[in-house]
């Protein structure tokens, strides 16, 4: 269990940044890593350490990262002059917080929330009125570095860009967290300068303005520098979601589920799976979908916001915003559109479309079928190449299908039409009119066969093939 932080606390996540190595019409912190917003990824992480309350720093595409952003305080920073700078533009929405403040960054997805709850813990044992997140990297180069004095201690935080020359070998850098006595850092706020290189205003400045008047500050150092990755370019982003990937999959697998191969299974966070659930390869499960307890899913396949019953198998196929019963089946192949409920043991075949229908107990539509605005009841056979015709153009209409009904292949159901319980359609039929409980359903035209066409026709052709 995530250890919580305090009563009182609060965080800030910068997130006004344009991100131009991103190279997009997005703002940097709206791109997604298994279909969630990176924003996100930090809101929910402070909400799962125990930060009562959460304040985001927009600013370039504000009103796209707002509502991303649910129900949290958002204020605009309208010109971005720095992290200081935007902290300077929360503070009205801050006033009166006197306990700790976290400042994290909206592109740093991988931040966990134990570690949020760690530099809050510090800033409370040590009395401290700044708490740095630092970490060590092989290639510091683009962090500000962490500068100590003689005894080891923080002194300050030096940007990338105005780094003296024997500074640029320090290899800690500064992962762009904190934790903040809120009360001191507003008292201290406006000192802030902007004499460097930007001509911004550095948050990081406040730690040596800090050191200069005899204030404690403190640090935290992570072991795994991973989490404090920052996403500012596409290359950042696939390595971000390579990280959350493994990280899930791990979690996935501790629990009691069996992946084949996890580097080609990808979950999203917001996904619930069961016990002894197996995943094959190429298998993507997103948005706010359910497994349940011995499911078998893939290979090649995707899952989206549905929920799939206990002991279902869905093979090579796609499922959006659908119910899979208990023992269902689907697939190879099929695609059930939003909608579609499989009742226990029903099963959709290969190459079969399905879309705002319900198919009832233990009935089947094995193949070649399309099946639309339909309610089709239990143990009912849809033979092969069935299409419901629920459109006329302006409208849909609705297929309703009795209990123990046989469907014949290649049969069109002209809605609107009800076939009854244990009626039988002739195959290839055209039906457009009710079928009666028990009844047969047939429209064909009549056959027509001419004698000694198809000899008459290769000789016309100079071909005796």
């Amino acid at each position: 269990m995530t250890r919580k932080v305090p009563m009182g606390a609060a965080a800030l996540i910068l997130a006004a940044g344009e991100g131009t190595r991103m190279k997009s019409a997005l703002p940097k912190v709206a791109h997604r890593i298994l279909g969630v917003p990176l924003v996100r990824y930090v809101i929910d992480a402070a909400h799962t350490a125990g930060c009562e309350q959460v304040v985001v720093v927009t600013g370039h595409g504000a009103e796209t990262v707002e509502a991303l952003v649910g129900a949290e305080t958002c204020v605009r920073q309208e010109e971005q002059l720095g992290t200081g700078h935007a902290v300077m533009c929360a503070e009205k929405a801050l006033e009166g917080l006197t306990g700790a403040l976290v400042v994290l960054s909206g592109d740093s997805p991988l931040l966990r929330p134990e570690t949020i709850a760690r530099l809050v813990d510090a800033r409370e044992t040590s009395r401290a009125v700044a708490v740095v997140l630092t970490t060590t990297l092989a290639d510091p180069a683009g962090y500000g570095r962490i500068v100590r004095d003689e005894l080891g201690k923080l002194a300050a935080i030096v940007e990338d860009k105005d780094l003296e020359p024997a500074q640029r070998a320090i290899a800690e850098v500064n992962t762009g967290t904190y934790c903040f006595d809120a009360g001191v850092l507003f008292e201290h706020l406006n000192r802030l300068g902007n004499a460097n290189s930007q001509g911004e205003y550095y948050l990081t400045d406040m730690i040596a303005l800090f050191r200069a008047e005899g204030l404690t500050v403190t640090d935290v150092a992570t072991d795994q520098p991973e989490e404090t990755l920052g996403v500012n370019s596409r290359v950042q982003l696939a390595e971000a979601g390579k990280v959350m990937q493994r990280r899930i999959n791990r979690e996935h697998m501790l629990g009691g589920v069996t992946m084949t191969d996890p580097e080609l299974v990808w979950i999203a966070p917001t996904v619930a799976l069961g016990r002894d659930v197996v995943l094959e390869p190429m298998t993507t499960l997103m948005g706010t979908t359910s497994v349940a307890d011995g499911c078998v899913l893939g290979p090649d396949t995707r899952i989206t916001d549905s929920v799939i019953a206990a002991d279902a198998v869905i093979d090579s196929s796609v499922v959006v915003e659908s119910v899979v019963g208990e023992g269902a089946s689907v697939g190879p192949r099929a695609y059930l559109r939003p909608g579609t409920v499989l009742e226990a043991r029903a099963r959709a075949g290969t190459s079969v479309e399905i879309k705002n229908s319900v198919v009832g107990e233990g009935s089947k539509v094995p193949h070649l079928s399309y099946i639309g605005d339909a309610t089709i009841g239990k143990g009912v056979n849809v033979g092969a190449g069935t299409i419901t015709c629920n459109y006329d153009g302006v409208r849909k209409h609705r297929t309703v299908i009795g209990d123990g009904a046989f469907i014949g292949s290649d049969t069109m159901l002209v809605a609107p039409v009800t076939i009854g319980d244990g009626a039988i359609t002739g195959a290839g039929s055209a039906i457009a009119k009710d079928v009666p409980a028990g009844s047969l359903g047939i429209e064909r035209c009549g056959q027509k066969n001419v004698d000694g066409w198809a000899a008459r026709k290769r000789a016309a052709h100079g071909s005796d093939e």
